[in-house]
């Protein structure tokens, strides 16, 4: 899958633990280009970065795989953090967000976008 529904959405919204969430991108890219189309909508989000106060934390190329199976491995693997769900939310209903979406879906082959939690010490 490479994108949420609607239902995704609102189950997400309503397992809100509360506070920031940094969710765990991982991309397989289309081979004819998609890469590039990726970063056609990383470019045209740099402004919702500003407007919503996200963060991109880490991105990086993906390498083969230590431990795993065959087919997990990923071209882009980034963590992105978000000042919370409700945020990710609103950011994913902007105009601005929605006029660049589909550069993000003609772009993939494959997807994971898996918030996370972080441990309580």
């Amino acid at each position: 899958m490479i994108t949420w529904t609607s239902a995704d959405v609102e189950r997400f919204l309503a397992e809100d633990p509360g506070g920031p969430v940094v969710m765990l991108n991982l991309l397989r890219f289309h081979p004819d280009g998609g890469r590039e189309t990726y970063m056609a909508y990383v470019a045209g989000f740099a402004p919702l970065n500003v407007r919503y106060g996200i963060e991109v934390v880490y991105g990086g190329d993906g390498g083969r795989a230590l431990a795993g199976e065959p087919g997990q491995v990923w071209d882009t693997v980034a963590l992105v953090r978000y000042p919370s769900r409700q945020v990710f939310g609103e950011m994913i209903r902007d105009p601005d967000y929605l006029a660049i979406e589909h550069l993000r879906t003609e772009s993939l082959v494959e997807a994971v976008l898996q918030p996370t939690v972080p441990f309580m010490g």
